[in-house]
């Protein structure tokens, strides 16, 4: 049987670390955190990095955008040909020490987590009011999924590359994900965001996720395009909650989406005992519980 409460999905996102990562940093910004194995791979590659035993920088001959990008490149093809990382997406994050506007460089997105990189999703609660309250709909995701095969999911969800606009990447996975015509995904809310710091197989997951909520009319019934989704079904929230609450059925990030949209929406009120530590756990400072000398 599952534990029970909301709190333990905060937990679960941002674990005790108990393992050593070694901060990466362009300049003096840390930029990303990486496991010992990783750091002594990365000694093979002295036009790139500088290690020392408490830090690994980008060489500051490095010294452009494009110029660290291409090198970045090499080093992640270098890895995935020798079966350390998995292979290049083709798909790109941006390696920045704040925002994505700050971003020193790009880095394929299949490399971030192995070099704990900090992430950017989007996730959108699509929701419907009835007459005994708000419905939300949920995804099942495809069993051929490589993370999380099979859990509940939000209706969209999906990361957030480099040289897309937050608005255009919205749409564009409620198309897929969904079947949303753009029209109707314009319309969809930003509520704000939810951060952690996970510890994954790949490695630390500094992640930020923008949340949205989209009221949809009764007659909407959501279509996947890109196979991404086995199913959808539209559940009260309530219902929703107690699933949140009582099992371990959601794609773990999930949680803390539907868990802010609880909180905002009053289905979570100041008088539960784990609101106060709920609304303070769901943005935590990025890199909290590692140190540069962890």
């Amino acid at each position: 049987m599952a534990e029970q409460g909301y709190l333990r999905h905060v937990h679960k996102c941002n674990p005790v670390v108990t393992e050593r990562f070694i901060p990466w940093l362009i300049g003096n910004q840390v930029v990303g955190w990486l496991r010992p194995w990783l750091v002594e791979k990365l000694k093979e590659r002295p036009d790139v990095f500088r290690v020392a035993d408490d830090q690994v920088q980008l060489v500051e001959q490095l010294d452009n955008f494009d110029d660290r990008s291409n090198a970045l490149a090499e080093v992640v093809d270098q890895l995935a040909k020798a079966q350390l990382i998995t292979p290049p997406m083709g798909e790109f994050y941006p390696v920045t020490p704040t925002g994505r506007k700050e971003a020193c460089c790009i880095m394929d997105r299949a490399a971030a987590a192995y070099f704990g990189v900090r992430a950017f999703g989007q996730h959108l609660n699509g929701y419907v009011r009835k007459s005994d309250g708000l419905y939300m709909w949920l995804g099942r995701r495809a069993r051929d999924r490589l993370i999380f095969p099979g859990a509940l999911d939000n209706m969209v969800a999906g990361g957030l590359p480099w040289d897309v606009s937050l608005e255009d990447n919205l749409s564009k996975e409620c198309a897929e994900e969904a079947g949303l015509p753009e029209s109707v995904a314009r319309q969809a809310v930003p509520v704000g965001l939810v951060s952690y710091n996970r510890v994954a197989e790949r490695g630390y997951r500094p992640d930020i996720l923008y949340c949205y909520d989209l009221e949809l009319s009764s007659g909407f019934e959501p279509q996947n395009t890109d196979g991404e989704v086995e199913s959808f079904m539209l559940l009260p929230v309530e219902e929703v909650a107690r699933l949140v609450r009582e099992t371990d059925e959601f794609k773990l990030n999930c949680n803390l989406v539907i868990i802010d949209f609880l909180l905002r929406h009053g289905y979570i009120d100041p008088q539960d005992e784990e609101y106060l530590e709920l609304a303070i756990g769901l943005r935590r400072p990025l890199g909290a519980g590692l140190t540069l000398t962890a």
